[in-house]
């Protein structure tokens, strides 16, 4: 299937209709952290039963292993990324890819094992599972996280790609979170979906017509936030 031209796998439309099901993705009015007024939200804290959660790292495997992008180990940065990485190295390793993991704490234990590090020892090229990309802040901790490891930041797989325009000191930009890792820290980055996969499921003959009926607002919201 394809929408102004940009064609959208299977697994990226099974997997917006999953967020749908789950109540995760919902359509309306919502104020994002930049102040903007979206037509849709993205609520991966309601992944949150083991069922759901099991079948979400199942499409971060699938992408996973679709994108053919390589890696050593897993990190799960505090604190979404924790529970994902997790089942995300469950999954693979369900399917005979076994990686290490780890994770880290926002605040460092003074106690026991100490730091801020759990897990298996960083090093090699390192994945980050993490559920969306905002300003980027999230994955630069990790990379400063990785590196003062001796490890190599290496890929970071995403749940969804909104693909607008990132803010910095409260002003847009042309660019996106995703494309500034990409294109400045040099990290592959693996969405499930994008924004523009949303748009093709709104667009699909399988989506329900008050589903519909919301692409017109989601189009004019990337008329005027979307990235270049």
């Amino acid at each position: 299937m394809a929408v102004d031209g940009v064609e959208s796998s299977a697994v990226a439309q099974d997997f917006v209709q999953f967020a749908l099901d789950a109540g995760v993705l919902r359509f309306g009015e919502f104020k994002t952290k930049a102040g903007r007024l979206s037509p849709y939200f993205f609520n991966s804290g309601l992944f949150d039963d083991g069922a759901k959660i099991a079948r979400l790292a199942e499409f971060y495997a699938d992408r996973l292993i679709e994108s053919g992008v390589e890696f050593d180990m897993i990190f799960g940065p505090a604190y979404k990324g924790i529970p994902l990485g997790a089942t995300v190295a469950a999954e693979l390793a369900r399917r005979g890819r076994n990686y290490p993991f780890a994770y880290n704490r926002k605040e460092a234990k003074a106690h026991g094992e100490g730091g801020n590090l759990v897990g298996a020892p960083l090093k090699g090229r390192v994945l980050i599972v993490d559920d969306v990309m905002s300003a980027g802040t999230a994955v630069r901790e990790s990379i400063a996280a990785i590196e003062a490891a001796g490890a190599t930041p290496h890929a970071v797989a995403i749940a969804l790609d909104r693909q607008e325009k990132a803010t910095e000191n409260g002003v847009d930009v042309d660019h996106s979170a995703v494309q500034y890792v990409r294109n400045q820290l040099g990290l592959a980055v693996v969405p499930i979906a994008t924004l523009d996969d949303l748009l093709n499921y709104l667009s699909g003959n399988h989506a329900a017509a008050d589903l519909g009926a919301h692409r017109e607002r989601v189009l004019a919201y990337r008329a005027r936030y979307g990235a270049r």
